[in-house]
């Protein structure tokens, strides 16, 4: 007997917004989400709607007025990144972390959506093993991209007009997987 039920994944984010029937139509036109349903309440809120993503169930409903902002960040995987990174922006996102290549073989990029939250888009275009990825963050043109990727996400959190960033230190692989 599986805990899970059949359709959804064993973590399933959850999306608190002002507008959830708006987040749903951004969702669907960036990333080609499917709405599976939606719970209005007398007050005219949703309180409860899910749209899948790929393979991932994401759960939604509208914030209270007396509730703080709670802007979520979230990683969705596409067949094409730069496709899907401009359809996010012509949904009305706008641009964080401009489109680059890392090395685990990903091609991505920040937005932030009309609500707040901020979704990393990634396409896998290499098959990279874990080991070469790691080894590859040795090389300059990565710490490069992994110092604005740092950077472009600080200045987004932090409010600054220049972020911080950390160079990678004591990579491990975990041998576990």
């Amino acid at each position: 007997m599986t805990t899970t039920p059949t359709g959804y994944t064993t973590v399933a984010p959850w999306i608190v917004t002002t507008d959830t029937g708006a987040l749903l139509d951004f969702v669907t036109a960036a990333f080609d989400g499917v709405e599976l349903g939606r719970v209005p309440l007398e007050d005219g809120s949703i309180g409860h709607a899910e749209i899948r993503v790929g393979d991932t169930v994401v759960l939604a409903f509208d914030q209270r007025a007396d509730w703080p902002a709670m802007p979520s960040l979230l990683r969705v995987f596409v067949p094409d990144a730069d496709v899907a990174f401009a359809a996010a922006l012509k949904a009305g996102a706008r641009e964080v972390t401009a489109l680059s290549s890392n090395a685990f073989g990903q091609r991505g990029g920040r937005i932030r959506d009309p609500f707040g939250n901020i979704w990393w888009v990634t396409a896998i275009v290499e098959t990279v093993a874990a080991e070469e990825g790691m080894r590859r963050l040795d090389e300059p043109e990565y710490q490069e991209q992994m110092r604005y990727a740092q950077e472009s996400l600080d200045a987004e959190l932090s409010g600054r007009s220049v972020g911080q960033a950390s160079p990678v230190a004591g990579l491990r692989l975990n041998q576990a997987q």
